[in-house]
């Protein structure tokens, strides 16, 4: 069991060398109110005059206390505390000429045998970090004590809490100092050592308070009642000590500290607790063998050997499990280059099989929170590109109105018998001309995710790019440069291929003409219904007909389809009054023959003495509103159906070739050229070094690193020496 506390001592060394808080080690942490006492309970247990007293804040760094026990007949020898043969039964075998001596971290291996000299040490160490007027800081001071006088124990000293500040210390400093007391006593293998003054009250204790929020249950919280001596005439701690007022699990301990007068008169440790050991025989018989400063010390021994025991496992766990993670770190950070030549081809050719590897789906990392690479690619031309132009309306943007203007502009002056296949071909060249958009638009989706691959590359697959952030920049240049030089070649194909469709209409496409002739057993069927329903509307075509003269009667079929077509032409003056007839707004809603119209249209055309008959009925615009002839309906129809047949054919077309253009002439492309690119830009003696420059950042992090291990190796080898039986 006594090997126990060395062995900490020595993991403390281990761990203080590379400045690490990651192992949290067992301790005794010194918890109390400003001035209670507890550098004193600090200079009792080692027995010599070794931290800088005074009145207000005199301990303002945390101090970690090494008490190390020498057996006092050795002779001077050379081995190092930390050597595991230099300790029999459990106590160091190692003399100096004087019997007792320390040692501080910072000095190295400086040894100190005038105790004076040591707190001279301390207070310009303190000074030199946290100022000379009350400033405090949390950078510990080590120091080791050698001495046959002292039990093995490891103490951290710590500021005093206070209220109120002073001097140049900062508004804040009583929320500082419990930061960093909390600091200390929030490590669950830290044992609490809670100094009051027994002349305050126990229930005002801030030291039990502190402990009482990190240690609830008490388990390893330790109360010390100092200024037994100072207590008001009358009065005594008999309630304290035995746990009447505020019980504490492992005890509470009484102790008596040499005044501020025996400091100055240089009374001894020796003879303070000699006197000590009186006045509690005198004022405490009962409990004078549980009390004062020897059994204070023996207690901690024990506590401390105990806790120990109980950490140790889960320690020697901690250790190996941050080994491990230390050692992936260092070799995520690679190695220091040496052949610079060999590294930047490896990387170059590493980044380029990754990015091929990403856009074929066979990378080492798939990512799971979203699509990327192929997938991505995959999404954007079947989800996004397929389900865009599916949303594009064949008619969309085309009135019945525009197909009608359409088909009169083809025929020119004359009266046309037949629908003009001209606009036909105008109409569907206008529809297919807007499947041009998202197509670009497809392409340029491709090369933002062929983008986002680089990154992706970088991020997941290519640590070492990062240790080389120059070549990283270089190689995201190199690929970006050559997406751009694709970006238009693959953009000019797309907008072939939309105007490859427009260049030949293809009338005599099979699924055209399968269309046509589905279309035109519907028209004849529609056409049959319609002269059976005809008599019914005859009185009102001869109202709107006017002058034009008597219809034919329904018994002679292509007689209506002249007439119409006569109409539809817009020869003369019944053209003229058809499209009256439409434009008059006072009539949208009304039945279109009453004759009193007409003849109020006639009187209105001339009156613009500015502009000439023929001008003024351009001007008139064609409602949507206005009732189209059976004639005019019939066009419509054939026309709108033929457009959106032939539209469905292109949009299936270039559904189907524009993923194929951007496949070829973008994104295999650059698969292709991409190493050979990147090598033909990179791969120039002129660039080795300039690309091969390691971050500062990095080559600092592999040097911490290191430490980090090397530490945690040499800190299991530590654990490893004891021998199981020293666990129980």
């Amino acid at each position: 069991m006594e090997a126990l506390i060395p062995v900490i001592n020595k993991l403390q060394d281990v761990f203080n060398t590379v400045g690490a808080d990651i192992i949290q080690l067992p301790q005794i942490a010194v918890v109390g109110t400003q001035s209670s006492g507890k550098s004193s309970v600090l200079e009792s247990l080692v027995g010599r005059d070794i931290l800088p007293r005074g009145t207000g804040i005199v301990t303002r760094r945390p101090l970690i206390l090494q008490l190390v026990h020498v057996d006092p007949e050795d002779h001077k020898k050379a081995s190092d505390e930390n050597d595991p043969n230099s300790w029999k039964n459990g106590r160091l075998n190692k003399g100096l000429e004087g019997e007792e001596w320390g040692k501080f971290l910072h000095t190295k291996n400086k040894i100190y045998t005038d105790f004076n000299e040591i707190r001279q040490e301390i207070e310009n160490e303190t000074e030199r970090i946290s100022g000379h007027n009350k400033g405090i800081s949390d950078e510990p001071i080590h120091l080791k004590i050698f001495s046959p006088h002292v039990v093995n124990l490891t103490l951290v000293d710590l500021p005093g809490i206070t209220k109120v500040p002073v001097g140049d210390q900062p508004k804040d400093i009583e929320l500082q100092i419990r930061e960093l007391i909390l600091k200390h006593i929030s490590n669950p293998n830290c044992i609490i050592l809670a100094v009051t003054a027994a002349n305050t009250d126990m229930a005002t204790s801030e030291a039990l308070k502190v402990a009482r929020e990190v240690d609830p249950d008490g388990r390893r919280t330790l109360a010390v009642v100092t200024k037994l001596d100072l207590m008001d005439a009358g009065t005594d701690a008999m309630d304290v000590l035995m746990g009447r007022v505020i019980p504490v699990k492992l005890g509470l301990i009484g102790v008596v500290n040499r005044s501020q007068l025996d400091i100055n008169n240089k009374k001894s440790v020796a003879d303070a607790i000699r006197d000590e050991y009186a006045f509690l025989q005198k004022k405490y018989p009962s409990l004078a063998n549980r009390n004062g400063t020897k059994y204070l010390a023996r207690t901690l021994n024990r506590l401390l050997m105990h806790h120990i025991r109980d950490c140790l496992p889960e320690l020697k766990t901690r250790i190996n499990v941050l080994a491990a993670q230390y050692q992936s770190l260092l070799s995520s950070y690679g190695e220091p280059v040496e052949d610079k030549s060999a590294t930047l081809l490896q990387l170059i050719t590493k980044f380029a099989a990754e990015y091929c590897n990403t856009i074929e789906g066979t990378a080492k990392y798939i990512e799971t929170a979203e699509l990327c690479g192929g997938a991505r690619i995959c999404y954007i031309f079947h989800e996004t590109f397929g389900r865009t132009l599916e949303s594009v309306d064949p008619l969309g943007g085309l009135t019945t109105i525009d197909v009608l203007t359409a088909i009169r502009n083809a025929t020119g002056p004359r009266p046309a018998l037949f629908v003009p296949e001209v606009s036909f071909e105008l109409l569907v060249k206008r529809q297919v001309k807007r499947l041009e958009e998202p197509s670009l638009r497809c392409v340029e989706l491709v090369h933002e995710e062929m983008q986002r691959i680089i990154q992706h590359c970088s991020n997941y697959s290519t640590q070492e790019l990062l240790r080389f952030p120059k070549l990283h920049d270089a190689i995201v240049e190199v690929v970006t440069s050559l997406l751009r030089k694709r970006l238009p070649v693959t953009n000019e194909m797309v907008h072939n291929l939309v105007a490859i469709e427009l260049a030949y209409i293809n009338t005599k496409h099979p699924d055209f003409a399968d269309a046509c002739g589905l279309m035109n057993n519907n028209i004849e069927e529609q056409r049959r219904n319609r002269m059976r329903e005809l008599p019914s509307a005859v009185p009102r075509d001869k109202s709107l007909k006017g002058p034009g003269g008597p219809a034919p009667p329904p018994g002679e079929g292509p007689a209506p389809a002249e007439g119409e077509g006569a109409k539809a032409a817009g020869g003369g003056t019944q053209g003229d009054q058809e499209a009256g007839t439409g434009s008059w707004r006072g009539m949208l809603k009304k039945e279109e023959g009453q004759p009193e119209d007409k003849s109020k249209l006639q009187a209105s055309l001339p009156a613009s003495p500015q502009k000439g008959h023929a001008v003024n009925l351009l001007d008139v615009p064609v409602p949507v509103a206005r009732k189209l002839s059976a004639r005019e309906q019939r066009d419509c129809e054939v026309i709108e159906r033929l457009i959106k047949s032939y539209f469905l054919i292109v949009r299936k077309n270039i559904q189907d070739s524009v993923p194929k253009a951007v496949m070829h002439f973008l994104v295999n492309h650059v698969k292709d050229s991409l190493q050979s690119e990147l090598v033909g830009q990179l791969y120039k003696s002129g660039l080795l070094d300039d690309l091969l420059t390691e971050s500062e950042d990095m080559a600092q992090r592999r040097k911490e690193a290191a430490d980090m291990l090397k530490a945690l190796q040499k800190a299991s080898q530590v654990i490893a020496e004891i021998r199981e039986t020293h666990l129980w």
